[in-house]
């Protein structure tokens, strides 16, 4: 199981080098989430939801039977792509070259790995059955914590709640600029923050030894993590999430690395074109891997 970037050392081709970069440094999920190749349209797994009971006992006493429960989790992958065309006109002109070519399908693999994020939030397949099901719609119960009634500011026991609510230690907190402000402010004069560095070597705010990973706008520029959630009667509120990322926590789904493909001139029209495809979903395997703090108020 490995992340996108690390699947792609594997088999290297200018083309995906280039877009799995481009892929990772837009996208704080995609830099760490590892991916686990699986075949066929669809993955099966189990998730322990009670374990079986234990005791102790005398001498010449029997136990009591006592079975776990295991639910059993389908996951269907979801087909995300693009294609990305340039004139030829434009390079026998001198217009234009590959490197321009190359900054549009960069433009068309961030537009791609901003959707992908969004979904990973937001997605619903009972509303758009084409794409996966993101964290909004997979988290109930203990994993979902309410700032009050109708919403609230972010605090230290809050944070702290969203911490512990996962099993072990998150890989990875998530929140909008703003509440990263407010959590600086909180935080600024205690020994809870701390700075790491990310796979590309930038510096990032650790709250608690938990990297924060900043989620801003999706492909059309509306914030993913906007004040535009409804709790109560407050419908200007965002969420903060907590994340873990593993084989047995919450981890990608693919039926192979992303593909990149430079399909040449095409007929219908006197353009190069490169095809962006991927096929994938995610797996959250346990039950605490993941935890939601919403009806967080903006910043007064």
């Amino acid at each position: 199981m490995l992340t996108l970037t690390e699947w792609s050392k594997l088999n290297p081709t200018p083309l995906q080098s280039g877009v799995v970069e481009i892929f990772s440094r837009e996208n704080p999920v995609l830099e760490r989430l590892q991916f686990q190749n699986v075949k066929g349209s669809a993955y099966k797994y189990n998730i322990e939801t009670t374990l079986p009971g234990i005791a102790f006992r005398d001498f010449n006493q029997g136990y009591t039977e006592s079975t776990g429960v295991i639910n059993p989790v389908t996951e269907s992958l979801t087909i995300i792509g693009g294609d990305s065309d340039f004139d030829v006109a434009q390079i026998a002109m001198g217009t234009g070259d590959n490197d321009t070519r190359a900054v549009h399908d960069a433009m068309k693999a961030k537009a791609l790995t901003l959707s992908w994020l969004k979904t990973f939030f937001d997605g619903d397949s009972g509303t758009n059955p084409l794409e996966f099901d993101g964290l909004n719609q997979r988290l109930t119960g203990n994993q979902v914590i309410d700032a009050g009634d109708n919403g609230g500011n972010v605090s230290m026991e809050l944070l702290d709640l969203l911490v512990d609510s996962i099993a072990g230690t998150p890989s990875l907190l998530l929140m909008n600029k703003a509440m990263r402000r407010e959590i600086l402010k909180l935080a600024r004069n205690s020994s809870v923050l701390s700075i790491g560095r990310d796979y590309f070597g930038r510096e990032v705010q650790q709250y608690a030894g938990v990297p924060i990973g900043i989620v801003e706008d999706d492909a059309s520029g509306e914030a993913i993590l906007g004040f535009d959630e409804t709790l109560g009667t407050n419908d200007e509120t965002t969420s903060i999430y907590a994340v873990k990322f593993g084989p047995d926590a919450l981890h990608g789904l693919q039926t192979q690395p992303m593909s990149v493909r430079d399909l040449g001139e095409i007929d219908s029209k006197p353009a190069h074109r490169t095809r962006i495809e991927w096929y994938s979903s995610i797996a959250i395997k346990h039950p605490r891997a993941c935890a939601r703090l919403r009806g967080l108020i903006p910043i007064a």
